[in-house]
């Protein structure tokens, strides 16, 4: 027969606060603009970048170290670092010009 362990009397026990998919630790592992040939952007070639440093060209001109933990049909999401920190940041694929993955 099944037993239910006892609940705790405030309720069950809470998640972590931290989750697989949060930041790095760390800042990216190159300072400078990677001089390696940029890919073209399609969910599945940018699907095997999530969980890596990735560097990313925008169409409006922009670029920055981004780390993506989520990689959808049409979207991205993740951290993006700003010089100091990351910061939680996602976009549409159409609006990535080219990355490169390390």
């Amino acid at each position: 027969m099944f037993m239910r362990p006892p609940m705790h009397p405030l309720g069950p026990p809470m998640k972590p606060s931290f989750s697989k998919d949060g930041p790095p630790s760390t800042p990216p592992p190159l300072m400078y603009t990677p001089t390696t040939s940029p890919r073209s952007v399609d969910p599945g070639s940018i699907r095997r970048c999530k969980h890596k440093y990735v560097y990313v060209w925008l169409t409006n001109g922009q670029e920055f170290w981004f780390y993506p933990t989520y990689v959808g049909k049409k979207s991205i999401s993740g951290y993006r670092w700003i010089g100091f920190m990351w910061i939680y940041y996602g976009t549409d694929l159409d609006k990535i010009s080219s990355f490169v993955c390390f």
